[in-house]
């Protein structure tokens, strides 16, 4: 079962459909008592990290996410904004904590020519930074749909899965520790190659269960 936060910050709807569409059984959470004993947790969001800590706390989900995370060890997934809300803080619109649970700071990105704008919107090449449960060889180098202004620079590079090329450098669009996992891009938007990274995470989780 995938239990879904529903922070009301976006693209809710879309990723369900995308979990059902791979056959997985779906509920969505708008408290933090329904998703309480979850098996896996996916947080997904679009728009400002500001709003999303705030909609995330006003609903109680901070310690919730927490004890599913750090003490249950059970699997997160976080989807762009969801993603970046892992991180210890974001300099968007000031600074904002976030979750902890990813060391690094959200920044915002920087092109390096005048062929680059933000927010960076369009496919993208994702290239893994080593082998990982969300990265395995079949879907290394394939192209991903994005829709940001801001990334996520790790304070440990193990904690980096993959990255793309922008501003003449490599950054992060995914992140893994243990079981905690992290997407910039949309899976649920990147079509064939969204559905199968999808596809191939919920089947390591549920080997792992097994």
């Amino acid at each position: 079962m995938v239990t879904i936060i529903d922070l009301d910050i976006g693209n809710l709807h879309s990723v369900a459909n995308a979990f059902r569409r791979i056959g997985a059984q779906v509920s969505v959470a708008t408290t933090a008592s329904e998703a309480a004993g979850a098996h896996i947790l996916v947080l997904p969001g679009v728009g400002a990290f500001e709003r999303g800590m705030a909609n995330l706390h006003a609903r109680g989900f901070g310690p919730l996410i927490t004890r599913h995370a750090v003490e249950r060890r059970a699997p997160l997934i976080g989807i762009c904004l969801g993603m970046q809300l892992l991180a210890d803080r974001s300099y968007e619109h000031g600074t904002t904590a976030g979750l902890g649970l990813i060391a690094g700071d959200v920044i915002r990105l920087e092109p390096g020519s005048s062929a680059e704008r933000v927010p960076n919107i369009g496919w993208k090449p994702v290239d893994a930074s080593r082998p990982s449960a969300l990265f395995p060889a079949r879907i290394d180098g394939q192209s991903f749909y994005h829709v940001h202004s801001y990334h996520l620079a790790c304070s440990n590079a193990t904690d980096v899965a993959a990255t793309i090329a922008f501003g003449g450098r490599r950054i992060v669009t995914a992140v893994q520790r243990e079981n905690i996992f992290g997407v910039q891009f949309h899976p649920e938007k990147s079509q064939d190659a969204g559905l199968d990274l999808l596809s191939s995470l919920l089947l390591h989780l549920e080997n792992r269960t097994h």
